[in-house]
Formats: structure tokens, C-alpha cells, sequence
């Protein structure tokens, strides 16, 4: 079953967020198998306490076990690195259907 990770990061320096953590992480996603969903700033919190004005990213992976690949490669865990001190994120990941496919 196809799995979703799914991210909201308030970003303090999106220039240095996007040309080194964003094309880093990019790159890997691709590798590892997944594909962006959507990514975009300027989500609107209605409830709760975290990610109002916040960037979001869906991304979309044949199965959990390739969320985790990439989540523990050596590659991503360098590539998180250049978001230090620049990003607060909140990462969850979830199986689901295929985004079309609706439960029974």
C-alpha cells in the first residue's frame, strides 16, 4: 500500500532552505522512490498549535518501507543537516490508498 509522508516546516531562511536542504532532499526523494505530491508555503492553521503560515510537503511512496529508507539512509540524514537553525519541521508518514482510490 502505497505510503504518504507529510511535512509542515516554518522556515526563518527559505533562500538557504530551498537551494540546500530543499535541492538535496529533492534529489534523494527521487532516488528513494517517492514523488512530491504538493509543496508550498503559506498554510493556514485552523486548529491546534503548530504550522500556521508554514510551509507544507506531501510526498507519495510505494510503501512505508521506502519512507524509512530514506528517511535512514546516511544520504538524507547529511542532507538534514543544512536545515539546522533554519527549520522547525513536523514530519508524519501514513499508508494509504493511491490519492483516487477511496476506502470501502
Amino acid at each position: 500500500m502505497p505510503a504518504y509522508m507529510i511535512v509542515t516546516a516554518k522556515i526563518a531562511d527559505r533562500d538557504a532552505f530551498i537551494q540546500g536542504y530543499g535541492a538535496k532532499a529533492a534529489a534523494l526523494v527521487e532516488k528513494f522512490g517517492g514523488r512530491y505530491v504538493l509543496r508550498a508555503p503559506g498554510a493556514e492553521l485552523l486548529e491546534g498549535d503548530f504550522g500556521d503560515g508554514a510551509s507544507m510537503v506531501i510526498s507519495e511512496w510505494p510503501d512505508k518501507a521506502a519512507v524509512h529508507a530514506f528517511w535512514n539512509s546516511p544520504e538524507y540524514q547529511e542532507a538534514k543537516k543544512l536545515r539546522e537553525d533554519i527549520a522547525d519541521c513536523q514530519v508524519l508518514v501514513i499508508e494509504a490508498p493511491s490519492l483516487g482510490e477511496a476506502y470501502a
